[in-house]
Protein backbone atom coordinates (compact mmCIF):
# COMPACT_ATOMS: atom_id res chain seq x y z
CA UNK A 1 0.00 0.00 0.00
CA UNK A 2 2.78 2.42 0.92
CA UNK A 3 4.15 4.28 -2.07
CA UNK A 4 1.17 3.49 -4.33
CA UNK A 5 -0.95 6.27 -5.86
CA UNK A 6 -3.96 7.13 -3.74
CA UNK A 7 -5.75 9.78 -5.79
CA UNK A 8 -7.35 12.74 -4.09
CA UNK A 9 -10.11 11.21 -1.95
CA UNK A 10 -10.07 11.67 1.82
CA UNK A 11 -12.08 9.31 4.00
CA UNK A 12 -13.94 11.38 6.60
CA UNK A 13 -15.30 9.45 9.59
CA UNK A 14 -18.18 11.26 11.31
CA UNK A 15 -18.56 9.80 14.80
CA UNK A 16 -21.50 11.92 15.92
CA UNK A 17 -24.21 13.80 14.00
CA UNK A 18 -23.44 16.93 16.04
CA UNK A 19 -19.88 17.19 14.68
CA UNK A 20 -19.56 17.08 10.91
CA UNK A 21 -16.56 18.39 8.97
CA UNK A 22 -18.29 21.72 8.26
CA UNK A 23 -15.69 24.46 7.68
CA UNK A 24 -12.81 21.99 7.80
CA UNK A 25 -14.46 20.05 4.99
CA UNK A 26 -14.72 23.21 2.90
CA UNK A 27 -11.06 24.01 3.50
CA UNK A 28 -9.94 20.49 2.60
CA UNK A 29 -11.90 20.50 -0.65
CA UNK A 30 -10.49 23.95 -1.35
CA UNK A 31 -7.07 22.35 -0.99
CA UNK A 32 -7.87 19.80 -3.69
CA UNK A 33 -9.28 16.84 -1.78
CA UNK A 34 -12.58 15.11 -2.45
CA UNK A 35 -14.39 13.93 0.67
CA UNK A 36 -15.92 10.48 1.13
CA UNK A 37 -17.96 10.89 4.34
CA UNK A 38 -18.78 7.75 6.31
CA UNK A 39 -21.25 8.01 9.18
CA UNK A 40 -21.01 4.91 11.40
CA UNK A 41 -23.39 6.56 13.88
CA UNK A 42 -26.03 6.23 11.13
CA UNK A 43 -25.10 2.65 10.29
CA UNK A 44 -22.50 3.20 7.57
CA UNK A 45 -19.79 0.51 7.68
CA UNK A 46 -16.17 1.52 8.00
CA UNK A 47 -13.90 0.27 5.23
CA UNK A 48 -11.55 -2.54 6.17
CA UNK A 49 -8.52 -0.61 4.96
CA UNK A 50 -7.46 2.67 3.37
CA UNK A 51 -6.65 1.42 -0.12
CA UNK A 52 -7.35 4.17 -2.64
CA UNK A 53 -7.61 6.94 -0.05
CA UNK A 54 -5.27 9.92 -0.03
CA UNK A 55 -6.06 10.81 3.59
CA UNK A 56 -8.05 9.91 6.67
CA UNK A 57 -9.96 12.53 8.69
CA UNK A 58 -11.63 11.53 11.97
CA UNK A 59 -14.09 13.91 13.58
CA UNK A 60 -15.22 14.43 17.18
CA UNK A 61 -18.27 13.50 19.19
CA UNK A 62 -19.84 13.36 22.61
CA UNK A 63 -18.59 9.84 23.35
CA UNK A 64 -15.69 8.88 25.60
CA UNK A 65 -12.74 7.41 23.73
CA UNK A 66 -11.94 5.05 26.61
CA UNK A 67 -14.04 2.03 27.65
CA UNK A 68 -16.52 2.37 30.49
CA UNK A 69 -16.33 0.52 33.80
CA UNK A 70 -17.93 -2.52 32.17
CA UNK A 71 -15.21 -2.56 29.51
CA UNK A 72 -17.64 -1.70 26.72
CA UNK A 73 -16.79 0.99 24.18
CA UNK A 74 -19.03 4.04 23.93
CA UNK A 75 -19.60 3.25 20.24
CA UNK A 76 -19.37 -0.21 18.68
CA UNK A 77 -17.20 0.91 15.77
CA UNK A 78 -14.37 2.37 17.89
CA UNK A 79 -12.26 -0.81 17.82
CA UNK A 80 -12.43 -0.90 14.01
CA UNK A 81 -11.73 2.84 13.80
CA UNK A 82 -8.66 2.51 15.99
CA UNK A 83 -7.56 -0.28 13.67
CA UNK A 84 -7.87 2.10 10.70
CA UNK A 85 -5.86 4.72 12.60
CA UNK A 86 -3.08 2.20 13.16
CA UNK A 87 -3.13 1.22 9.50
CA UNK A 88 -2.96 4.89 8.50
CA UNK A 89 0.21 5.41 10.52
CA UNK A 90 1.73 2.11 9.41
CA UNK A 91 1.12 2.87 5.73
CA UNK A 92 1.81 6.60 6.04
CA UNK A 93 -1.65 7.71 4.95
CA UNK A 94 -1.90 11.36 6.06
CA UNK A 95 -4.37 11.59 8.93
CA UNK A 96 -6.08 14.49 10.69
CA UNK A 97 -8.02 13.66 13.86
CA UNK A 98 -10.11 16.22 15.77
CA UNK A 99 -11.04 16.14 19.49
CA UNK A 100 -12.53 12.65 20.05
CA UNK A 101 -10.72 11.63 16.87
CA UNK A 102 -7.42 12.82 18.36
CA UNK A 103 -8.09 10.89 21.56
CA UNK A 104 -8.77 7.73 19.53
CA UNK A 105 -5.58 8.34 17.52
CA UNK A 106 -3.54 8.57 20.72
CA UNK A 107 -5.24 5.58 22.31
CA UNK A 108 -4.85 3.44 19.18
CA UNK A 109 -1.08 3.82 19.49
CA UNK A 110 -0.71 3.19 23.20
CA UNK A 111 -1.60 6.58 24.66
CA UNK A 112 -3.96 7.13 27.58
CA UNK A 113 -7.19 9.13 27.63
CA UNK A 114 -9.08 9.91 30.83
CA UNK A 115 -11.75 12.21 32.22
CA UNK A 116 -10.00 15.47 32.97
CA UNK A 117 -9.57 16.41 36.60
CA UNK A 118 -9.69 20.04 35.45
CA UNK A 119 -13.30 19.75 34.32
CA UNK A 120 -14.66 20.63 30.86
CA UNK A 121 -12.79 23.08 28.64
CA UNK A 122 -15.29 25.14 26.68
CA UNK A 123 -15.21 28.28 24.55
CA UNK A 124 -12.63 30.39 22.74
CA UNK A 125 -9.17 29.60 24.05
CA UNK A 126 -5.51 29.98 23.14
CA UNK A 127 -3.04 27.16 22.71
CA UNK A 128 0.74 27.53 22.60
CA UNK A 129 2.68 26.08 19.69
CA UNK A 130 5.87 24.35 20.80
CA UNK A 131 9.28 25.02 19.23
CA UNK A 132 9.46 21.49 17.81
CA UNK A 133 6.55 22.44 15.55
CA UNK A 134 9.03 24.49 13.50
CA UNK A 135 10.03 21.19 11.88
CA UNK A 136 6.51 20.04 11.14
CA UNK A 137 5.22 20.36 7.55
CA UNK A 138 1.78 21.68 8.51
CA UNK A 139 2.35 23.20 11.96
CA UNK A 140 5.45 25.25 11.19
CA UNK A 141 3.43 28.21 9.88
CA UNK A 142 0.94 28.22 12.78
CA UNK A 143 1.46 31.31 14.97
CA UNK A 144 2.75 30.98 18.53
CA UNK A 145 -0.64 31.31 20.28
CA UNK A 146 -3.56 30.82 17.88
CA UNK A 147 -7.24 31.05 18.74
CA UNK A 148 -9.08 27.74 18.89
CA UNK A 149 -12.55 26.57 19.88
CA UNK A 150 -12.81 24.07 22.72
CA UNK A 151 -15.52 21.74 23.93
CA UNK A 152 -14.30 18.62 25.70
CA UNK A 153 -14.26 16.99 29.11
CA UNK A 154 -11.70 14.23 28.50
CA UNK A 155 -8.00 14.68 28.00
CA UNK A 156 -4.98 12.80 26.72
CA UNK A 157 -2.83 12.25 29.80
CA UNK A 158 -0.13 10.24 28.04
CA UNK A 159 0.88 10.32 24.39
CA UNK A 160 2.18 7.33 22.44
CA UNK A 161 5.95 6.85 22.63
CA UNK A 162 6.33 7.76 18.93
CA UNK A 163 4.34 10.99 19.23
CA UNK A 164 5.60 14.57 19.09
CA UNK A 165 3.82 17.25 21.11
CA UNK A 166 3.14 20.25 18.87
CA UNK A 167 0.88 22.49 20.99
CA UNK A 168 -0.04 22.69 24.65
CA UNK A 169 -1.93 24.71 27.25
CA UNK A 170 -1.63 25.11 31.00
CA UNK A 171 -4.44 22.88 32.23
CA UNK A 172 -4.67 20.54 29.21
CA UNK A 173 -1.05 19.80 28.28
CA UNK A 174 -1.79 17.85 25.08
CA UNK A 175 -3.49 20.13 22.54
CA UNK A 176 -1.89 18.99 19.29
CA UNK A 177 0.50 16.20 18.38
CA UNK A 178 1.81 14.09 15.55
CA UNK A 179 2.15 10.31 15.56
CA UNK A 180 4.88 9.08 13.22
CA UNK A 181 5.43 11.23 10.17
CA UNK A 182 1.93 12.07 8.97
CA UNK A 183 -0.85 11.60 11.53
CA UNK A 184 -1.94 14.76 13.37
CA UNK A 185 -4.28 15.02 16.35
CA UNK A 186 -6.00 18.22 17.52
CA UNK A 187 -7.71 18.27 20.92
CA UNK A 188 -9.48 21.49 19.92
CA UNK A 189 -12.05 22.17 17.21
CA UNK A 190 -11.29 23.98 13.96
CA UNK A 191 -14.30 22.68 12.02
CA UNK A 192 -17.25 24.29 13.76
CA UNK A 193 -19.02 27.45 12.76
CA UNK A 194 -21.14 29.50 15.17
CA UNK A 195 -24.28 27.54 14.30
CA UNK A 196 -22.65 24.25 15.29
CA UNK A 197 -21.27 25.70 18.50
CA UNK A 198 -24.70 27.16 19.35
CA UNK A 199 -26.25 23.70 18.99
CA UNK A 200 -23.64 22.32 21.40
CA UNK A 201 -24.43 25.15 23.82
CA UNK A 202 -28.14 24.37 23.65
CA UNK A 203 -27.50 20.70 24.42
CA UNK A 204 -24.98 21.58 27.12
CA UNK A 205 -26.83 24.38 28.86
CA UNK A 206 -26.65 22.59 32.23
CA UNK A 207 -22.89 22.14 31.87
CA UNK A 208 -22.45 25.81 31.05
CA UNK A 209 -24.51 26.77 34.09
CA UNK A 210 -22.38 24.54 36.33
CA UNK A 211 -19.25 26.25 34.99
CA UNK A 212 -20.71 29.73 35.38
CA UNK A 213 -20.50 30.39 31.64
CA UNK A 214 -23.04 32.77 30.13
CA UNK A 215 -24.08 31.05 26.86
CA UNK A 216 -24.97 34.30 25.05
CA UNK A 217 -21.66 35.91 25.94
CA UNK A 218 -19.78 32.75 24.99
CA UNK A 219 -21.50 32.53 21.58
CA UNK A 220 -20.71 36.18 20.92
CA UNK A 221 -17.05 35.39 21.58
CA UNK A 222 -17.22 32.32 19.34
CA UNK A 223 -18.77 34.33 16.52
CA UNK A 224 -16.19 37.11 16.91
CA UNK A 225 -13.35 34.55 16.76
CA UNK A 226 -14.49 32.86 13.53
CA UNK A 227 -12.39 35.04 11.21
CA UNK A 228 -9.28 34.62 13.37
CA UNK A 229 -9.79 30.86 13.50
CA UNK A 230 -10.15 30.72 9.71
CA UNK A 231 -7.08 32.90 9.18
CA UNK A 232 -4.89 30.31 10.91
CA UNK A 233 -6.62 27.00 10.39
CA UNK A 234 -7.78 27.28 6.80
CA UNK A 235 -4.15 27.44 5.56
CA UNK A 236 -3.35 24.66 8.03
CA UNK A 237 -6.05 22.45 6.45
CA UNK A 238 -4.79 23.35 2.99
CA UNK A 239 -1.25 22.34 4.01
CA UNK A 240 -2.63 19.02 5.22
CA UNK A 241 -4.33 18.57 1.85
CA UNK A 242 -1.02 19.33 0.14
CA UNK A 243 0.67 16.59 2.19
CA UNK A 244 -2.13 14.16 1.30
CA UNK A 245 -1.78 14.99 -2.39
CA UNK A 246 1.99 14.56 -2.32
CA UNK A 247 2.76 18.23 -2.90
CA UNK A 248 4.47 18.62 0.49
CA UNK A 249 6.75 16.02 2.11
CA UNK A 250 5.57 14.19 5.21
CA UNK A 251 7.01 15.01 8.59
CA UNK A 252 9.72 13.00 10.24
CA UNK A 253 8.89 10.47 12.92
CA UNK A 254 10.50 11.08 16.27
CA UNK A 255 10.37 10.76 19.99
CA UNK A 256 8.60 13.29 22.12
CA UNK A 257 10.91 15.74 23.84
CA UNK A 258 9.41 15.89 27.35
CA UNK A 259 7.28 13.85 29.74
CA UNK A 260 3.60 14.12 28.87
CA UNK A 261 1.93 12.74 31.94
CA UNK A 262 -0.74 15.12 33.10
CA UNK A 263 -2.79 15.15 36.29
CA UNK A 264 -4.80 11.98 36.76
Amino acid sequence: MEGTPRGNVALVVENDPTDDARRLGDWLTGGGLTLDVVRPHAGDPLPADLDGYAALVVMGGEQDAFPGESGERASPWFDALEGLLRKAVRHKVPTLAVCLGAQLLAQAHGGTVERSTEGPEIGVKLVARRDVADNDPIFAAVPFAPDVLQWHRDTIVELPVNAVLLAASTHYPVQAFRVGGSAWGLQFHIECDTEMFAAWAMDGVATLADLGIDPIEMLEQVDAAQDDVAEVWRPFAERFAAVALGRTPHGEGGQRSLPLLGPR
